[in-house]
Parts: C-alpha cells; sequence; structure tokens
C-alpha cells in the first residue's frame, strides 16, 4: 500500500499522525477490509480502537450494509444475550413483546464488539455459533435463525491471560482472532503527540471563540514526555481546558505541568502489564493476591530476625541493661511464648510462668546472666524464637467463599440484595458462584 494511499484514509477518517505503528495498522486494516475474516483490534483505552472498526466497514463490500458498534462492557449480564441476539415476547420478565437482536438487524453488516474480554461466558458460547455458522437463537425461542453479519471485536485487555484465568473461552479467542490489528499508544507515537494537540487547540478555540493554545518549545519537550496512560482521550480533555483556563494563550512547560498529573508524568515502563497482575525487580509475575501475601511473610521474617537481634544482644548485658533493653523493645516479644521453668528470682521469690495464657515470665539465665540475685526489676515477656509455631494458612478465596455464603443466607438467596450488600455487582457475584461451585446455595 502506497504511502499516498494510507494519508488519503487518515483524512476520510480524521485520523492525524506520522507513527510507523500507526501507519502499519492502518495499512493492515485497509488489506483486510475487502475480506469477510474476523479481525480483533488491541490497544490501551483512547488509544482510538473505534476508527480502525469504521476503516474496515467504510472500506469493505458491506459498506451499505449497517454498523452498529457494541460495548460489551456497558450492557447488563442479565440482558446482553437479549440485546445481541433477540427475545420472544414472555420468555422473562418485562418481555411484553418480541424483540430483535444487534444479529438480526445488522444482518448484511458489521458488528463492532468494543470490550469483548468483558462479555460473559454464556453469551461467548453464542457468539462462536454465529462466528462458525452464521446461526443464532432468540431467547426463549428454539427456532434457529441465519445471520450473515461480519463481527470486529476489540480489547484493551490482555485475552490470553483471560483464557489462562477462565474468563474467556479459548476457542472464541483463536475464532476471533484471525486478523489481528495493535493499535499503539500515545507515548509511543512520538511527535504525534504534539500534532494532536494542535488539532485539539484549534478545534477547541472555532468552538469556545478564543486565540488558539500554542505551546514553547520547552511545553512541548514536557507534552511529549507525558506518557498520557488515558492515551487520546487524556490529551484531549487536557486541550480543552487549557483552552478554557488559560488566559495566556503562550503556555511555557511549568504552566503545562499544571495541567499533567504528577503521578503519570514519568515515561518509564509500567510495572502492572495486566489487570490483577504485577512484577517485582527479578521479573517475576505475581497477582495482587500473591504480592499481599509476600508482603505479610516479608514482615514475618523482619520481625522474627528483630527478636533473635534483641536476644542476641540481650544475651551479653548485665542485668539491668538486660531489662532496659527489653522494655525498650517490649512490643517486638508477642504471641505464643516460650515455656520457662520456675527458678528462684529476686529476693529468694520463685517466679512461674503465668497463668491463663501462654505467655511466660523471663527467666534471667535463659539470656545467659549468671548472677540472677541483680535483677532487681520486673522481668518482661519473651517470645521463644526457637518454637515458633506453625504458620496459619492465609486464603483470600475461603474468606471470600464465606463471605458471599453467608450474604446469600441474610438475603434467602436473593443474589440482588447479596451483591448489594458484599458492595459487588451481580455480574461478579454469579463469577464468583461459579468459580466457588455455589449455585445451588
Amino acid at each position: 500500500m502506497t504511502p499516498s494511499e494510507i494519508q488519503s484514509i487518515k483524512q476520510r477518517f480524521a485520523i492525524i499522525g506520522n507513527a510507523p505503528s500507526l501507519n502499519y495498522a492502518i495499512q493492515v486494516a485497509a488489506q483486510v477490509a475487502p475480506t469477510d475474516m474476523t479481525v480483533l483490534i488491541t490497544g490501551e483505552s483512547g488509544s482510538g480502537k473505534e476508527s480502525f472498526s469504521k476503516i474496515i466497514h467504510a472500506l469493505s463490500p458491506r459498506k451499505h450494509g449497517q454498523f452498529i458498534a457494541i460495548n460489551c462492557g456497558a450492557i447488563p449480564e442479565g440482558t446482553i444475550d437479549s440485546e445481541l441476539f433477540g427475545h420472544e415476547k414472555g420468555s422473562f420478565t418485562g418481555a411484553q413483546e418480541a424483540r430483535k437482536g444487534y444479529f438480526e438487524v445488522t444482518n448484511g453488516g458489521t458488528i463492532f464488539l468494543d470490550e469483548i474480554g468483558e462479555m460473559p461466558l454464556g453469551t461467548q458460547a453464542r457468539l462462536l455459533r454465529v462466528l462458525e455458522n452464521g446461526e443464532f437463537i432468540r431467547v426463549g425461542s428454539s427456532k434457529v435463525q441465519k445471520t450473515d453479519v461480519r463481527v470486529v471485536a476489540a480489547t484493551n485487555v490482555n485475552l490470553l491471560d483471560a483464557v489462562r484465568e477462565g474468563r474467556f473461552r479459548e476457542d472464541l479467542y483463536y475464532r476471533l482472532n484471525t486478523v489481528p490489528i495493535t493499535v499503539p499508544p500515545l507515548r509511543d507515537r512520538g511527535d504525534d503527540i504534539y500534532l494532536l494537540f494542535r488539532k485539539f487547540s484549534t478545534d477547541f478555540s472555532d468552538r469556545y471563540r478564543v486565540k488558539p493554545i500554542s505551546l514553547t518549545p520547552e511545553a512541548v519537550q514536557e507534552l511529549q514526555r507525558f506518557r498520557f496512560p488515558g492515551n487520546i482521550r487524556q490529551l484531549k480533555n487536557v486541550a480543552e481546558q487549557m483552552s478554557v483556563l488559560e488566559t495566556d494563550r503562550e503556555v511555557d512547560a511549568r504552566r503545562l505541568r499544571g495541567y499533567l498529573p504528577a503521578d503519570q508524568a514519568s515515561r518509564l515502563p509500567m510495572l502492572v502489564h495486566a489487570a490483577g497482575t504485577a512484577t517485582d525487580g527479578a521479573g517475576n509475575n505475581y497477582s495482587e493476591r500473591d504480592l499481599l501475601y509476600k508482603v505479610l511473610f516479608d514482615m514475618r521474617r523482619d520481625m522474627t530476625d528483630l527478636k533473635k537481634l534483641v536476644l542476641d544482644l540481650a544475651g551479653g548485658q548485665r542485668p539491668h541493661e538486660t531489662q532496659e533493653l527489653l522494655r525498650q523493645n517490649s512490643h517486638l516479644f508477642s504471641g505464643n511464648s516460650m515455656a520457662v521453668a520456675p527458678y528462684e528470682g529476686p529476693n529468694g521469690r520463685t517466679m512461674r510462668p503465668e497463668s491463663g495464657g501462654n505467655d511466660y515470665i523471663l527467666n534471667p539465665r535463659e539470656l545467659g546472666v549468671e548472677d540472677a540475685t541483680d535483677y532487681e526489676e520486673e522481668p518482661q515477656r519473651v517470645e521463644d524464637i526457637s518454637h515458633e509455631t506453625e504458620e496459619e494458612t492465609l486464603s483470600l478465596e475461603a474468606k471470600e467463599k464465606e463471605m458471599i455464603i453467608k450474604a446469600l443466607k441474610k438475603h434467602n438467596n436473593k443474589r440482588k440484595h447479596a451483591a448489594h450488600d458484599l458492595g459487588i455487582s451481580e455480574r461478579t457475584l454469579y463469577r464468583k458462584l461459579k468459580q466457588y461451585d455455589l449455585e445451588q446455595a
């Protein structure tokens, strides 16, 4: 495909930029458009994935057919089947008449399924049948209907990770990913950032009837260093804010930084790779729960080391110095403690373990103090480092399962009220019930 043809597509669909990765994505979209192949568009939120779906539809033989864009994450789980495939009258509460779904309405056209990773598993099975055989069944019907619809899907998550976690069907993933198109994030497009800013600044100057915002050379460099996690959408918001709020129409780097969140300014690679996963310094992948466990166990190990250190130091001190050291670090000595045999303490008193618990009185001789008669002050409690109790197993899943069961019992198995009580959506609760095999609870 020639550069002039790519430029023509950019002008037609108002795409601004000359980054090689952007040009390649446009070229792939134009080449696959004349076919009926299924396309999967991947890219971060706000990077302009829907524009590529429009390119594919407009350059295809279906351009005179209907084009519908659907956000799968915005449709409730209980109604998405009805929205996509239609329903019969009386098939569920509120279905007062039959209704055609999007796959029936757009017969001969193109459907753009945005955020396909949010689609429920049951709906994924129905979609796979449409892609394989062009067949679907309305909700509440047994009649198989045919449709001729081209599907273009998009996602901002790693679907392979979703497949491994059981949230997305593997067969559907490979069926959708016939031709992949990757839309580059704004931070990887170099000079395109300033080109887009100038375009937005001009648009907003016309809308608000003000002089367009211009940037000093230092401000341009500052703008291009910003990593823009919100991509084009975030850049557009920044341009609009400046167009409305700035009295001086030439903005320097210092004033520009006031519109760029400080915690998002670095262009260093992000540690977070996908939803719920992160990377440590050694490059190992962890889930959020794994990271929590790791922090807890590291804290426990550090506490153990501190206790050993205090005991080692105390072993070489005179009795009064030992007592002072233990008093200063008494907050470290808690929990299950060692069993200390009765011994003869100050003034001939016999020191014994305290009753009613596992804490025992510290015997100075256990610390290597030879002259116990000098030990005049009240002894402190100490924990036996060499006899740590077995660590309790931490399980967030068990606690989560327990809370779900309690919420369902509290609301007589009414999932809507249980989900509200738990602070989660019905869709999330349904997924958790399947995960923990609680659907009959």
